[in-house]
């Protein structure tokens, strides 16, 4: 006859309660035992022999034997045996196994602040763990891998440790490093420490004055804006290859320049530093020259009656755009429309006065002619006598002029 005894393997996390399961298929009235590690009889059918009160019945039937163990110890691993009274007897095996889980991770560093660009060890250590724990690292929310030794204590007990070694910047301040413990026994155990990396200080000019190009004659305003770890202490303006202008004026972080011209052309420098290191920034100055708006047109002038033209200016504005000029240094700059307008109706005044000069011009080659006439012809007789005295003349006979205009 097949009886069918089955048992499982049990792991149990110390101090907490471990089942045991013997169970019998096509059970024929055979009677049911468990027995310890050392073949001690716990349980007999219902009846527990043994004088151990942690064994208590969870379930008794025909076909199971159900038995709790409460507050497990390491002692009370090994195999446990359900035995069926038959001809021969039948055996299954139960292993319980005792989990230990490690102790509060020990999380401790080399250095407790790191300079940028600097190698930093960290270690993680899990104490008196059944069996070794597993470590694992994360800087932020990348994996790293650390070097783990394992040393065996009593009664297969181990701690381990694992050493982490990385070289951090800047932006490693304030990250968080986390060591992970892996165990049976335990979920989500871990412990994590915020890198603290001081750096050399990052620089920056920031023109407060002028907004727009520096010109001739106007101020110059320059910031220094200057952050690290630790805050730099010292900051410091100078030119590059050349002299400071001689009225240039500092004030802490701040340089201030009156009175721009040409020979202030150059790269100002700004540098600030730490117990870390220096660092700096440029500003190149160029002056331009100095904003001058644009004149109005030369006015025309003509002499109407004369008939002469005294002068002509005429202004052409940039072709690539209508309402735009260009100065001396070749900032664009902006043209009133009244300006315009002024323009056109010195052109559209200018070329009236110009057909009048050329009327007049055209006339004076035209010619004079003169008429004769005989004064007195009315008195004359007839049309030969009035001949005679015409070409006789008369010396008080006026002439006579006609213009053609």
């Amino acid at each position: 006859v097949l009886y069918n005894l089955v048992t499982n393997n049990v792991s149990v996390v110390e101090g907490e309660t471990a089942i045991i399961s013997c169970r019998v298929k096509n059970n024929d009235d055979s009677v049911i035992q468990l027995l310890n590690p050392n073949r001690q009889t716990i349980y007999f059918r219902d009846v527990r022999p043994l004088k151990d009160s942690r064994f208590q019945l969870v379930n008794f039937s025909d076909n199971e034997l159900l038995v709790s163990l409460s507050n497990v110890s390491l002692s009370d691993e090994g195999r446990y045996v359900c035995q069926l009274y038959t001809d021969p007897p039948q055996e299954a095996y139960a292993d319980i196994t005792v989990l230990v889980p490690p102790g509060n991770p020990i999380l401790e560093s080399r250095e407790e602040i790191v300079s940028e660009g600097n190698e930093t060890e960290i270690t993680c250590t899990a104490m008196g763990s059944k069996p070794a724990s597993t470590i694992k690292w994360i800087k932020g929310d990348q994996p790293l891998q650390g070097e783990a030794t394992v040393e065996e204590l009593y009664d297969r007990m181990f701690t381990v440790t694992s050493r982490l070694r990385l070289t951090v910047s800047k932006e490693d301040d304030g990250v968080a490093v986390i060591c992970i413990i892996d165990h049976p026994a335990v979920k989500d155990f871990q412990a994590q420490k915020y890198l603290e990396v001081q750096y050399k200080p990052e620089v920056q000019i920031v023109v407060e004055f002028p907004e727009g190009l520096t010109r001739e004659g106007e101020n110059l305003e320059l910031t220094c804006k200057a952050k690290g770890k630790p805050q730099p202490h010292q900051i410091n303006w100078l030119k590059v290859d050349d002299d400071f202008p001689s009225h240039a004026v500092i004030t802490g972080s701040d340089l201030f320049i009156e009175n721009l011209n040409k020979s202030y052309n150059g790269t100002y420098r700004c540098v600030a530093s730490n117990l870390v290191g220096e660092a700096y920034d440029d500003y190149i100055l160029y002056v331009y020259d100095v904003l001058t708006t644009t004149p109005p047109p030369t006015t025309t002038t003509i002499n109407a009656f004369q008939g002469t033209v005294s002068h002509l200016s005429c202004r052409v504005l940039t072709p690539s755009h209508p309402f735009l000029h260009f100065s001396s240094d070749g900032a664009p700059q902006k043209i009133d429309h009244a300006v315009i307008g002024g323009i056109v109706a010195v052109v559209v005044f200018a070329m009236l006065c110009l057909l009048i000069v050329l009327g007049r011009y055209f006339a004076r080659h035209k010619g004079t002619y003169f008429t004769h006439e005989a004064k007195g012809a009315d008195d004359a007789a007839d049309a030969d006598t009035a001949i005679i005295n015409a070409e006789g003349g008369h010396n008080n006979s006026d002439d006579k002029k006609e213009y053609y205009i």
